[in-house]
């Protein structure tokens, strides 16, 4: 069973015919990315596998999204509504989610309003690119020292640049301690909104 947040499937309201609404969103940019439905097998399925599956009504079935594709939506939260009715799966999507080929059911492009989360994308996708061709994916392939190394360094530079009045050299420090920062984050496995819910928790206590 992977380690998902999500309620107790016997809390949950399946209608007559045994289903729930699940309505899926990338759990990074907060785009929706489609709407089907979950049986408590599938839904059992998804607590088990980590990997969204569903319940076809066409195909009288369970179908793990991406099962053909490869196109699979990592869980990583399932939340209910205040009824207990509809299903919010929060996933982390490898590749387009539609089967058309667009990264959304409804068409839209898959962007973060947060240019951060959009970078942080961008940077998930380069690091299997060759190293020859992708800083990213090089400092990856160095080992995690090296790239927590290099974040202290960028540190130091920023701490240099702050005594300092030159804004340019300052804001370009901070940038790359940012990069690095974020590289960081994802050699090791997490993403930006791991530490921003622990900041979010730490507001709400005081």
């Amino acid at each position: 069973m992977k380690n998902i947040k999500c309620p107790d499937v016997n809390t949950l309201a399946f209608d007559q015919n045994g289903l729930i609404p699940a309505i899926v969103q990338d759990a990074t940019t907060r785009m929706v990315l489609m709407q089907a439905y979950m049986s408590r097998e599938s839904y059992e399925k998804t607590r088990e596998l980590g990997l969204a599956t569903f319940y076809s009504r066409s195909r009288g079935r369970l179908w793990t999204k991406g099962e053909e594709s490869g196109h699979l939506l990592h869980v990583c939260e399932i939340l209910s509504d205040c009824d207990n009715n509809s299903l919010l799966v929060k996933v982390h999507p490898v590749g387009p989610t539609c089967h058309k080929g667009t990264d959304t059911c409804w068409g839209e492009e898959n962007t973060a309003s947060n240019f951060l989360f959009y970078l942080e994308k961008y940077l998930n996708d380069r690091k299997n690119d060759s190293p020859e061709d992708s800083y990213t994916a090089r400092l990856i392939s160095r080992g995690i020292n090296k790239v927590a190394q290099k974040v202290g360094e960028e540190a130091v530079e920023v701490v240099i640049e702050a005594k300092d009045n030159d804004e340019e050299l300052f804001l370009n420090e901070c940038a790359d301690l940012m990069y690095h920062y974020m590289v960081l984050l994802m050699a090791k496995g997490y993403h930006l909104q791991d530490v921003i819910e622990i900041l979010r928790s730490r507001h709400t206590h005081k």
